[in-house]
């Protein structure tokens, strides 16, 4: 089982357990804890991550800024991925295709999913993640292509 499964197994359930497995998370990725990211659900190929609209995060119109949005989805996606591989493979995000639909003036949460995590061949896999408001409307779809590889042995 991938190291940050096993940490949501142990932290998930506790009280302030996923508060403290998002702290994780952004400790290994400083650049995530400018969302402040809250992970509500997580497993194998899934993963629900949300982030409060506050100031921090909005941009000249008072929505939230078109970035922050892409690190809330690259948040969920690249944690997906690392929980979803098998030890022997390694990953790396290669693109992002985003689409604004709608301004995002509330809350949002990202649905990531994707398939194809077994060991094999170097490979992409496309992480789909859906932004949505706090009344359940899609304000953003990215595309998320990962560059998948196995990992080179040690010598």
């Amino acid at each position: 089982m991938a190291y940050v499964m096993a940490l949501w197994g142990r932290l998930s359930t506790k009280p302030m357990g996923k508060w403290l497995f998002g702290k994780a998370i952004c400790f290994t990725a400083p650049y995530f804890s400018t969302i402040k990211p809250r992970f509500e659900e997580f497993k194998p190929g899934y993963a629900r991550v949300s982030m409060k609209k506050r100031r921090a995060v909005e941009n000249h119109i008072g929505t939230v800024h078109a970035i922050a949005v892409c690190n809330l989805a690259e948040c969920g996606a690249g944690t997906l991925m690392e929980a979803s591989l098998p030890p022997s493979m390694r990953w790396l995000p290669k693109s992002m295709n985003v689409q604004y639909l709608k301004k995002s003036e509330t809350d949002l949460t990202a649905e990531c999913t994707a398939a194809d995590f077994g060991d094999g061949p170097a490979r992409d896999v496309i992480v789909s993640v859906d932004v949505k408001d706090t009344g359940g409307n899609i304000v953003v779809h990215a595309d998320i292509t990962m560059y998948i590889s196995p990992r080179k042995k040690a010598a």
